[in-house]
């Protein structure tokens, strides 16, 4: 199984700051004190990655509502690994990923997500960054013509 990443423990942690503020500026919600625990615990033991499967329940429920709010899937529909890729140039996955992808649980998601936004060499990146864009009523660059 993969590890969550820091970075996404972060993201969980501003997802839940903005959901649920503290009432006085002291005091967290339960999810943010359980992904904090988790954050605090990593960065104390100079650790990247918390194990998906001995994170504490709370924080990992806090985790996985944050995950449920990212796209699932890379995927532009441009799919090259169809015509014999071994890597998709439309989102950037393995063929063995775009396969498996259904079965990873959301933590190896999250790794291949990662490795392929810094590598940002896929045309999802690039070429055809518009396809990726999540929201529909998000307003189009002044360059793009309309849909």
């Amino acid at each position: 199984m993969a590890g969550i990443h820091i970075t996404d423990i972060e993201a969980a942690i501003n997802f839940w700051r903005s959901k649920k503020p503290s009432p006085d500026g002291v005091t967290l919600a339960p999810e943010l004190r359980a992904l904090a625990e988790v954050y605090a615990l990593l960065v104390f033991h100079h650790e990247l990655e918390a194990d998906e499967r001995s994170m504490p329940r709370a924080a990992h429920e806090a985790w996985l509502a944050w995950y449920e709010t990212q796209p699932d899937t890379p995927c532009i529909a441009i799919c090259s690994t169809s015509q014999g890729d071994a890597v998709c140039k439309g989102c950037g996955r393995t063929e063995g990923e775009v396969q498996h992808w259904p079965e990873m649980t959301p933590a190896e998601k999250r790794a291949s997500w990662r490795r392929l936004t810094q590598q940002g060499e896929a045309w999802r990146f690039n070429r055809y960054a518009e396809r990726a864009r999540e929201k529909v009523d998000e307003p189009a660059p002044p360059d793009t013509p309309p849909r």
